[in-house]
């Protein structure tokens, strides 16, 4: 395994509007050997429509000076600046009348041809009131490359790589997926994730006393053969041209948490989008829109989450069968629950990654109260809330806490369901969109 070169390309910007913050950099990534050739750099993104932020805020400043002042840590490096909204294009006023833009202004930020084709099975309506569709319509006038931090790191894997290792280099790296890049084809086929991890374990572990062969010994290649058979897809991406809501719309209509931003012209992989990420962009100017009506309404009223069948676990549940949920369930996340139906803590497919860690995976007899301990000492416990509270709580909650989903609890501090990061971002950007699937045609 070596260091290898850029995966993030090196954008040009020739709009001189534009923020001098968008430096050339080379970045970088982990390989496995067996790349053959290196991913050229990417070609030149086009001028942005930027949203007019300006026509929502009365103090300009303060927009530039909070942008800096809430990013934490992991986003410093924000593609995404204030100077953008700065344009030529912007509203020659400030005024409150901006508030609600005209058909005209609407139809020019319309998708093009691109954005149409994801939405091809979807018929929009055109909302009578235009502050419900406000986050909406931000998405749309962003672009990915915008949530590109200017340095990052993004981890490759050949899948010519064995299993085993690949997963240490997952833990080694601190990152939970990899793009995997097949050689014969030079392109990206694929992704590894936990899930995969999770996957090989449920269908091979036997007892302590068995060695597992197949996460010893198989190459990723090899793994992908077996598990995917003959169900093999093409791998989920997006451009870095494409917008927002398009993201948002790829990762909920696949049912996927990590989107890979590939440029299409030289094949390199710049990033990959998450829904935390996302939802964190926008919640950094949501102050600075108008406030739709919904976000003043509490969850029990907009029916966001899920509330039936919710699969949970007990502190004396055997790892094993931890896995066994996650993989019948389709679930990333299990709350513990005590014998008395309280919500303790919660297991969630990261936290498997700590068998690899710790190289404890050929004994998944142990319980999960004995998994945990091997947990970080920063773990907080479970972030929980109320059916009760209103949804701008909810989203200002789990941006601060950074996880990726919400336990539901009643006055008893019982589990009574579980929002995610998609609920939310379903809630705020395509059910105010108007979209509405199409029923399939049968024959």
């Amino acid at each position: 395994m070596k260091r290898f070169g850029s995966l993030r390309g090196n954008k040009k910007h020739k709009d001189p509007n534009r923020s001098t913050e968008r430096r050339q950099s080379e970045p970088h990534g982990l390989f496995a050997s067996g790349l053959s050739s290196s991913p050229s750099t990417p070609t030149q993104v086009a001028k942005q429509h930027t949203f007019p932020l300006e026509s929502y805020q009365h103090e300009p400043e303060r927009l530039e000076n909070r942008i800096y002042a809430s990013s934490s840590p992991p986003d410093t490096g924000q593609r995404f600046c204030p100077s953008s909204f700065q344009s030529s294009a912007r509203p020659p006023s400030a005024s409150p009348t901006h508030y609600a833009p005209s058909r005209t202004a609407a139809l020019a930020a319309a998708p093009g041809p691109a954005e149409a084709g994801m939405l091809e099975k979807f018929e929009l309506e055109e909302e009578e009131d235009s502050e419900s569709g406000v986050y909406m319509r931000f998405m749309r006038s962003h672009k990915c490359y915008d949530i590109v931090p200017t340095s990052s790191k993004l981890v490759v894997f050949d899948t010519t790589l064995q299993v085993k290792k690949a997963f240490f280099a997952l833990v080694a790296n601190g990152v939970r997926a990899a793009p995997l890049w097949e050689s014969k084809k030079q392109s990206f086929v694929g992704m590894l994730t936990i899930t995969d991890f999770i996957n090989i374990l449920h269908r091979y572990y036997k007892s302590p006393m068995v060695q597992i062969y197949e996460l010893e010994e198989h190459k990723i290649e090899t793994w992908r053969e077996l598990y995917l058979q003959e169900t093999f897809k093409p791998l989920v991406n997006i451009s870095p041209d494409a917008s927002l809501f398009d993201a948002v719309y790829s990762l909920i209509k696949n049912k996927i948490h990590r989107l890979p931003v590939i440029d299409p012209i030289s094949g390199n992989a710049l990033y990959i989008l998450t829904h935390k990420r996302i939802l964190k962009f926008l919640q950094l100017f949501m102050s600075d829109m108008p406030k739709p009506a919904f976000m003043k309404q509490n969850l029990d009223v907009l029916g966001i989450g899920t509330y039936h069948n919710i699969a949970f676990i007990h502190p004396d549940t055997p790892i094993i069968k931890a896995l066994n949920v996650f993989v019948e369930r389709r679930v990333s996340a299990l709350p513990v629950v005590d014998e008395s139906g309280k919500v303790v803590d919660i297991y969630s497919k990261f936290d498997v990654i700590n068998l690899a860690a710790e190289k404890t995976y050929n004994n998944l007899d142990i319980t999960v109260t004995q998994a945990l301990q091997h947990r970080s000492q920063y773990f907080e416990g479970v972030v929980k809330c109320s059916k009760l509270e209103v949804l701008e709580t909810i989203v200002d909650r789990i941006v601060r806490a950074e996880v990726h989903r919400l336990v539901v609890v009643n006055e008893s501090d019982s589990i009574v369901g579980i929002i995610s990061l998609s609920d939310i971002l379903q809630a705020l950007i395509l059910t105010p969109a108007g979209a509405k699937q199409k029923e399939t045609e049968t024959e």
